[in-house]
């Protein structure tokens, strides 16, 4: 065990600290996490953990949703800029307007934030995304990300579904010629694609899942050669659970906040115990309703 990761393992017991992070951290971090998953899965564990204080190694909302199903806990964000650009292009006042005007439900993904969530009916990951929205009775507003949208739609008949002009930058910037450019080169891959992608680049894939849906598909697949269409970051992830299997990167798939937690933050954060997510007692029993529904309508 090197100096570092000694230290966070002193701090860890310290505390009593669980530390949580998400599939597209970069390799350090993930080596260092007690657990890794999508933001499912991540979502579930925040709520299981025994653990005193959370971690959690992601993006903003990611953090927000872990202090909001764990209100008791403390729950740290080792870097409060690593935030989803996502998640900022939906305010709860111009979703609160919108709702009044179409008198839907609104279906809210969990990249949001805090505040969206809290005026939101129940929340959906990218893998039960489809689940929830068939669980409705009537049409709904889909916040924030149009592209998974899009791909709900697909599998929901004539239900109306009213998108959002949100988009993640990372994944909208994954082109068609990239996924071609490596199929050319290992015309034996399968393509896994992120739902979050452009639908053209849905429409090659052999696989549409969330990052945890990809590690499940991988596993399960006699295929042994994948091109993966999500953040490249994942690949270690999936190297790492499958080291006979071969993944192959969109190498420009980078998301910028991702990569602002460190190692190094981690063992900061619990030393000076900071950042902490602290979110208003009204909205967070609001925001936690949504987040509660999603979890019992289930993957």
């Amino acid at each position: 065990m090197n100096n570092k990761l000694k230290k966070l393992d002193e701090l860890k017991k310290k505390r009593n600290a669980i530390i949580l992070a998400h599939n597209y951290q970069i390799p350090e971090v993930q080596d260092a996490a007690d657990f890794m998953g999508d933001s499912f899965a991540l979502a579930i564990r925040a709520q299981k953990t025994e653990a005193d204080v959370i971690v959690f190694c992601g993006v903003n909302f990611m953090a927000e949703s872990a202090k909001i199903l764990n209100p008791g806990k403390i729950v740290l964000h080792p870097d409060a800029d690593a935030r989803c650009p996502m998640a900022a292009m939906v305010s709860s006042e111009e979703l609160l307007s919108l709702k009044k005007e179409e008198g839907m439900d609104v279906v809210s993904y969990v990249n949001t934030t805090a505040e969206v969530k809290a005026v939101s009916d129940v929340c959906c990951t990218s893998a039960n995304a489809v689940k929830v929205v068939k669980s409705m009775d009537d049409g709904v507003i889909f916040v924030p990300d149009s592209n998974l949208g899009k791909y709900v739609k697909r599998y929901t008949g004539d239900r109306e579904v009213i998108l959002w002009p949100g988009f993640c930058p990372t994944h909208k910037n994954i082109e068609m010629k990239d996924i071609m450019a490596i199929k050319k080169e290992h015309p034996d891959a399968e393509i896994i694609v992120h739902p979050e992608c452009n639908p053209e680049v849905i429409d090659v894939a052999d696989k549409v899942a969330s990052t945890g849906g990809m590690i499940n598909y991988a596993m399960k697949s006699r295929a042994t050669e994948f091109i993966v269409a999500t953040e490249k970051e994942m690949c270690y992830r999936l190297k790492k659970e499958m080291p006979g299997k071969e993944f192959y990167p969109i190498e420009s798939a980078i998301c910028p906040d991702m990569k602002k937690i460190t190692l190094d933050k981690v063992i900061s954060s619990l030393e000076k115990m900071e950042p902490e997510i602290t979110i208003d007692r009204d909205t967070l029993e609001r925001a936690r309703k949504p987040l509660k529904r999603m979890m019992e309508i289930g993957r």
